[in-house]
């Protein structure tokens, strides 16, 4: 059985236990890789040599970096057959997403970041006839880099590759339940170039491996992405340090439709924002307002789609609905599938596991499920989810919508379905989430800030935003 193996300082190592963890393939139900159990001894090995590769990394120059992340972004496009089946095995999720998605994506961060830094200006600042200031941005050291389960290597890299454009040395650890595209980006590192130390990924549980890097004296700054109540956590260990903090936390977004939208764009638009990943996508609309005159005929047509949604092996080329990332997160769905019937909701779709003919009949695969019925401020409609599940309200007045799309702690994204231009930012306005999208969805721009409000996160990520994250502002005043 493969072992996956730790990235430090520039070789590929056992972790210091030699104790692993299973790593199962949630489309058969079956462990098929083993994984470190890596603790604080791995993550101190993994600083100290982040810590002495720093001094020439940061000062080796944005041109030398550049041409080293693009090597990389050279390497996962030359892989992308190879990079997209890892990663739907490991994930659940559908092989069409992962290469039209997931690996195209990784490989895009890279390349972006390499061209970023180098159009990444500092500011200046001149007092008439007396003084000039100049704000030089300088890397910060040892980033730590924690990342989730849902889109392993696309937002692994994202947090990667501004923190090494910037001059930073990075200690790196994946989700321990979908591990291994980070590992074979290990390889591809070491394939590049990379000079040892500059990139290390250590493997293993947040509460052990992803604690230690939190914890670490000589980490100074902490980007993370996962769950609210595990940002909390961190975040209670980071502030008393005084480390600078990225947190992209939870999301239950809502997705706001008018009567006066395009309805087809629309329906072939939500069903992709209710769905994709199996719904396991921080930024998908799992709470669905309909304007009340065309409610009827919104909730026919979803169902009848949903209904003709397709479950299976994600290795099949045809598949759109994949499994779920492991057992414990079915249950946890199905779990709430449940507690929305207790709380007066109608299952109209869905609503149940499925079971997949041939290979994949132990896999976790749950199928895509509408509810009606419920109240907005219900523990069904307050509480992330994260799978394939939607409710769908109607409402009468902009009033009520704002009011109930508001309602939840989470502020990360929002969607809005309308012709009239003037509603279109007056909504968007007021709707107290980090991401608006209008008429569309997931059409992203990497220059633009990302990240949400309220329970959703600290800082945002994406385009120079993430430059200025992973960079330390210097103000230099000069007498004329």
């Amino acid at each position: 059985m493969q072992k996956i193996e730790n990235y430090i300082n520039g070789e590929l190592v056992a972790p210091v236990s030699k104790a692993y963890i299973d790593n199962i393939n949630p489309s058969k139900g079956q462990v098929y890789s083993q994984i470190p159990d890596s603790n604080a001894a791995d993550v101190k090995l993994a600083v100290e040599a982040a810590k002495e590769a720093f001094p020439w990394w940061s000062t080796c120059g944005i041109e030398t970096r550049a041409n080293i992340l693009n090597k990389i972004a050279d390497l996962i496009d030359e892989n992308l057959d190879d990079l997209a089946k890892a990663e739907s095995i490991d994930n659940g999720k559908p092989l069409s997403l992962a290469k039209s998605v997931d690996i195209p994506r990784a490989s895009s961060n890279f390349r972006f970041y390499a061209s970023g830094i180098q159009h990444f200006a500092a500011e200046s600042h001149y007092m008439e006839g007396t003084a000039i200031n100049y704000t030089k941005r300088s890397a910060v050291g040892v980033a730590g880099c924690i990342s989730p389960w849902n889109l392993p290597l696309y937002l692994f890299s994202w947090k990667i590759a501004p923190a090494l454009a910037a001059g930073n040395t990075v200690v790196a650890k994946p989700t321990e339940v979908t591990p291994m595209t980070a590992y074979l980006l290990s390889k591809l590192c070491i394939e590049a170039g990379l000079p040892k130390g500059v990139l290390n990924i250590v493997h293993g549980y947040g509460h052990k491996a992803g604690q230690a890097i939190v914890e670490h004296k000589d980490v100074p700054l902490i980007s993370f992405t996962g769950g609210t109540e595990t940002g909390k956590k961190l975040a209670a260990t980071a502030a008393p340090m005084f480390k600078k903090l990225s947190l992209e936390l939870g999301g239950k977004n809502p997705n706001i439709i008018f009567a006066d939208c395009d309805f087809d764009e629309m329906l072939k638009t939500t069903i992709r924002s209710s769905f994709a990943n199996q719904g396991q996508i921080c930024l998908c609309g799992s709470r669905i307002f309909v304007e009340r005159p065309i409610y009827e005929k919104f909730k026919k047509a979803f169902v009848e789609k949903v209904q003709k949604m397709k479950v299976g092996d994600p290795l099949n080329e045809q598949t759109r609905m994949g499994a779920v990332v492991s057992e414990a997160h079915m249950n946890k769905v199905l779990g709430y599938i449940k507690l929305a019937q207790e709380e007066g909701g109608m299952v109209l779709a869905g609503g149940e596991r499925v079971i997949v003919d041939g290979g994949c009949a132990e896999g976790y695969f749950i199928a895509p499920t509408v509810i009606e019925g419920l109240s907005h401020d219900c523990r069904t409609n307050q509480e992330e989810i994260f799978g394939p599940v939607v409710t769908i309200m109607p409402f009468d007045t902009e009033e009520e919508v704002l009011m109930m799309a508001n309602s939840t702690p989470y502020g990360l994204a929002a969607t809005v379905w309308t012709q009239n231009l003037k509603r279109a930012h007056r909504i968007s306005h007021q709707i107290k989430s980090g991401i608006i999208w209008v008429n569309c969805w997931l059409l992203r721009d990497l220059r633009t800030p990302f990240g949400g409000m309220k329970q959703s996160g600290v800082g945002r990520e994406g385009g120079f935003e993430a430059l200025r994250f992973f960079t330390e502002p210097q103000n230099v005043c000069i007498k004329l």
